[in-house]
């Protein structure tokens, strides 16, 4: 007897029809690319690990994401991304994305950028370390030229700063 998973994601769930059919288009105009891998050089309990979230997080202090800017053009999202501490904890951080809930980040922010399990991890002697920064961008993104070329880059430098050996892609 074949099982049904218990949920399936549908990233067009909340589109409209014709911004539905726009997206699948886009994506099959996309051309299948093989996948970068990089083998480990380290041992995981040597490795230092960043998370990086798609979820929109940043720390209440600092600039929260535009989404002004995506409210009056639905094409465009925030290409930035904000850097955030290991130390953070749900209090410190607020969720700034139109498509998601910020209930979620309020009520267990580790659902979103698990910092608390991966500390674990490190005081259990499972991996060598967090790094000592972790990062957010927004992941509604249709033009991602500005996040790739201007601030990814910079999030690779510091993460190159922090020694990051493994990084952790957490979806939104």
């Amino acid at each position: 007897m074949e099982t049904q998973p218990l949920y399936q994601v549908n990233s067009n769930r909340f589109l409209d029809r014709t911004v539905k059919k726009m997206v699948r288009s886009w994506i099959r105009m996309e051309a299948p690319r093989e996948l970068p891998w990089a083998p480990l050089k380290k041992s995981l309990t040597e490795s230092t690990v960043a998370l990086v979230s798609s979820a929109g997080l940043a720390l209440k202090t600092d600039q929260p994401f535009d989404q002004n800017g995506e409210r009056e053009n639905p094409w465009w999202g925030d290409p930035s991304i904000r850097v955030l501490p290991k130390t953070a904890t749900g209090s410190d951080i607020s969720l700034y994305h139109l498509h998601m809930n910020p209930k979620i980040a309020e009520r267990d922010l580790n659902t979103l950028l698990p910092l608390q399990p991966l500390l674990e991890l490190e005081r259990s002697g499972e991996i060598g370390r967090s790094a000592d920064h972790h990062y957010s961008y927004m992941g509604y993104i249709l033009q991602p030229r500005t996040l790739l070329e201007e601030y990814v880059p910079e999030m690779i430098q510091q993460m190159k700063q922090d020694q990051v050996n493994i990084v952790v892609l957490v979806p939104g």
